[in-house]
């Protein structure tokens, strides 16, 4: 996946963009399977697990940052965390200062869980990176700080 240079800076960024479509789509694919057979057997839905992610980063979320995170309603938020906390993978915890206030919190079983599926994924994007040449691997870690930097701009 060696990055264009092309002398048509926008057919060269265009070219690349598809290429880098195409391998997250493939690496999608290849651990998404994986992780959906991995989730089923904990009944543990792709938001549910999305949503364990986000907390897993975090001492808390309140009710309204899962909502915003998620693109939910504050609603749609209250029933994921309602059935994480059924599966015990989080618990709820009013907030000192405003008991009104519901903080959410990944619990060990949940943590646990994120852990194993990470390891899911690193096995097979390991698998995925192997086949790469150098350029490739090059090309790949650009890619990987650029998003990266997106993300926390």
């Amino acid at each position: 996946m060696k990055l264009s240079q092309s002398s048509a800076p926008g057919a060269s960024v265009r070219a690349d963009a598809d290429r880098l479509a195409d391998f997250v789509l493939f690496t999608q694919r290849s651990c998404i399977l994986n992780l959906s057979t991995e989730l089923n057997k904990g009944n543990v839905s792709f938001p549910q697990f999305f949503l364990l992610t986000y907390l897993s980063s975090e001492d808390y979320l309140t009710m309204s940052d899962i909502a915003k995170k998620m693109g939910h309603s504050t609603a749609a938020a209250t029933g994921l965390v309602d059935r994480l906390e059924k599966l015990s993978y989080v618990e709820r915890m009013h907030a000192a200062e405003d008991r009104r206030k519901i903080m959410v919190r990944i619990t060990a079983k949940g943590t646990e869980l994120v852990a194993k599926m990470r390891k899911e994924i690193a096995s097979d994007l390991a698998g995925i990176l192997a086949g790469m040449d150098e350029d490739e691997a090059e090309a790949v870690e650009h890619t990987k700080r650029a998003i990266h930097g997106r993300v926390l701009a």
